[in-house]
């Protein structure tokens, strides 16, 4: 009997061997506060690839700068509709956003904006350009002049690059 007991501890000691432990990372809820143009009081638009992983270790997917990336350097929050574009230095805000935002922005009406913002400094018939104290912040509109779309820059209105691929192609 002890023959046979000592033959099953060694079995399980050598099989519970194998197994691989992973840990999962967890991630901080996303808080963006609009106005200064930070992610979780670290993270800016000109924030690197390296920093964003390391503050938000829950990315869906990433690309490194000098990779077949169109936009450069990515890194993509799929599940809270966040993404970086550190290469070009801004956060795009989709209208799926999971997290908290000191200005609620997505699904605000167009008209209501003012308060929050003051007037645009560019206008079209889709979006709005908006002058912050860390650059500019875009706001895009839908069919019903709602806020679905948010970008944030450290770039001036004359010198930003945004990524002309549609959000169907983000990884």
């Amino acid at each position: 009997m002890k023959k046979i007991l000592l033959l099953f501890n060694i079995s399980f000691i050598t099989l519970s061997s194998f197994a691989q432990l992973t840990i999962t990372p967890k991630c901080p809820e996303i808080e963006i506060d609009i106005l200064d143009g930070i992610i979780n009081k670290t993270l800016t638009p000109n924030s690197t690839v390296g920093q964003i992983k390391l503050n938000l270790p829950c990315f869906t997917s990433f690309e490194e700068e000098g990779t077949d990336a169109e936009c450069g350097a990515e890194v993509f929050y799929k599940d809270k509709d966040v993404s970086f574009y550190p290469t070009r230095n801004y956060i795009e805000i989709g209208p799926a956003f999971k997290g908290n935002m000191t200005l609620p922005l997505i699904g605000a009406a167009r008209d209501g904006l003012f308060k929050m913002l003051g007037y645009p400094m560019i206008k079209d018939v889709k979006w709005d350009a908006f002058q912050t104290a860390y650059g500019i912040i875009i706001l895009y509109y839908d069919a019903d002049s709602k806020v679905n779309k948010i970008q944030f820059t450290s770039e001036s209105a004359k010198t930003i690059q945004l990524c002309e691929k549609t959000s169907d192609e983000t990884k």
